[in-house]
């Protein structure tokens, strides 16, 4: 329930600014360790929930097994057990993948937080009454009589983004914490060096101050701000569509940063996917991580020459797929198709079947290439030919593992999951770029507190989720994002709460 104000006045020993995944469980944290939160969310009730509300709810963590599974999952049925491999995924296999995809840049010490805390929180958020659920749809294909999980992700949250974010809002209700919605938080006050609580502009203007012992700052990062993407990320992402939340604009990086808080990690840098060309500039709760079009791996994807301009099979879907968002703004008029035909559309995931789609279906290349809206024709049918001709079939194909089935001869090779574009009817997808979250915001430690530009912590404030600085550079392997929020989310409400009883 909203908190009922009867003056421009709050007070709480825990102020948390944001209420998405990251500033939840911040939240249920604090409230755990006995303090009073308020939480400050911009967004209207109904579109609360930040960008976690968009998501499809998949988090990576470390597990041995269906044996570890099955403490994530306790439904997991005897049957779901013997028709599943679900493989294991170590704390090496994670850590080689956070630093091989960051290009060995990402923090070892935060990496090591994040991969050691994350099954542990996990449980501790089923404590909370978030359910989990194994990732059949988006992270497993069938093969022969099994499924095989591939790409080191199998948990996800139950009803993804929204249930996820529905059953932390349900766990915050009842551990009495307080939510004010629409007010956007824009200072933090200090008191002698000391963050001592926060200034938020309400609906209509009213200043509203929280006096608090402690401020964890969960607002996300800057990707829905035009004028910040240009400024950082660089010309042209002023054109890129939002996935998630238009509220996230960079408040809480940009009030820590005049408090003192050094900048931190890959400014330059985002997450951005392949999006559906006509998509609304902003996330729509109602398709939610529906525009996104992911099985890329499995086609090809052209330009308005009708030319490849990437790799699509380079690696598994988790590890490109958000940095290819900005290879696609990078094309002329910042769109690309993608093309499959009919061997491979039953692996196609189901966003590909929503109903609002960018969609053309023909019967041959040329009729293909003859319908798609901004494509030299001509281009395309050479691609394909050339493409066709340079597929290494003697290869077999599998999608469960990188099987090395890819072509000889190409300018831009196709390194796994070649198939030539042979067998009618084809499909092809109008995509665009769709940023999901910034990589660059602050600088914090251990356990969640914010260091200044001396790297020395400022007491009294706390950071969590995509506004925290220095875990991915460059790009990002899927699934890591909601359990970094969850994992500095706990151990940033957990350490403020302490911090205010020290006072």
């Amino acid at each position: 329930m909203a908190a009922k104000l009867s003056a421009a006045k709050l007070s709480a020993d825990v102020a948390i600014v944001g209420a998405g995944n990251a500033a939840l469980c911040a939240a249920l944290a604090a409230a755990e360790n006995g303090a009073d939160v308020v939480v400050l969310e911009v967004a209207p009730e109904a579109e609360r929930g930040g960008n976690s509300a968009y998501t499809a709810g998949a988090m990576r963590v470390t597990y041995d097994g269906a044996a570890d599974l099955k403490k994530l999952i306790p439904d997991l049925s005897d049957e779901n057990i013997a028709t599943t491999d679900f493989g294991s995924y170590s704390f090496d296999d994670y850590f080689d993948d956070m630093a091989r995809v960051t290009q060995y840049r990402a923090d070892p010490d935060l990496t090591e937080i994040l991969i050691g805390r994350g099954f542990e929180t996990l449980q501790w958020m089923r404590g909370q009454g978030v359910r989990f659920q194994p990732s059949y749809g988006r992270q497993a294909f069938k093969h022969g009589e099994r499924f095989k999980f591939w790409g080191g992700l199998a948990v996800e949250a139950w009803g993804g983004g929204p249930g996820l974010v529905q059953a932390l809002f349900d766990g915050a209700a009842k551990a009495g914490v307080r939510l004010v919605y629409e007010a956007r938080a824009r200072e933090l006050v200090l008191d002698s060096g000391r963050v001592a609580g926060v200034r938020a502009t309400l609906r209509g203007g009213e200043v509203l101050d929280v006096e608090a012992g402690a401020v964890v700052l969960a607002s996300g990062g800057f990707e829905s701000n035009a004028e910040m993407r240009t400024r950082y990320l660089g010309p042209g992402w002023d054109l890129a569509k939002v996935r998630g939340t238009r509220h996230n604009m960079g408040d809480g990086i940009k009030m820590a940063l005049e408090a003192g808080a050094e900048p931190f990690g890959n400014w330059s840098g985002c997450h951005a996917v392949g999006w559906d060309m006509n998509a609304p500039p902003y996330g729509d709760l109602a398709v939610g991580d529906g525009f996104q079009k992911h099985s890329y791996p499995f086609g090809i994807m052209v330009n308005a020459a009708g030319e490849r301009f990437l790799d699509e099979g380079a690696d598994f879907r988790n590890y490109t797929y958000a940095k290819y968002g900005r290879e696609i703004l990078a094309q002329p008029g910042q769109f690309a198709w993608q093309i499959f035909d009919a061997k491979v559309t039953h692996l196609l995931r189901d966003e590909y079947r929503i109903r609002e789609v960018s969609r053309v279906t023909a019967a041959s290349i040329a009729e293909l290439a003859a319908k798609l809206e901004g494509v030299d024709g001509g281009g395309l049918e050479r691609t394909v030919a050339a493409f066709n001709a340079a597929v290494q079939g003697d290869i077999p194909f599998d999608p469960n593992v990188k099987d090395g089935r890819g072509t000889a001869g190409l300018e831009i090779a196709k390194s796994n999951w070649a198939n030539p574009l042979d067998t009618p009817p084809f499909e092809a997808y109008g995509v665009t770029c769709g940023i999901t979250f910034t990589f660059g915001g602050l600088h914090i430690d251990g356990t969640g507190r914010v260091l200044d530009v001396a790297a020395q912590p400022i007491p009294g404030l706390y950071a969590a989720g995509e506004l925290v600085g220095g875990l991915f550079y460059f790009n990002y392997p899927g699934g890591i994002g909601l359990t970094s929020g969850a994992v500095f989310g706990r151990l940033a409400g957990g350490a403020a709460a302490a911090y205010t009883e020290k006072k």
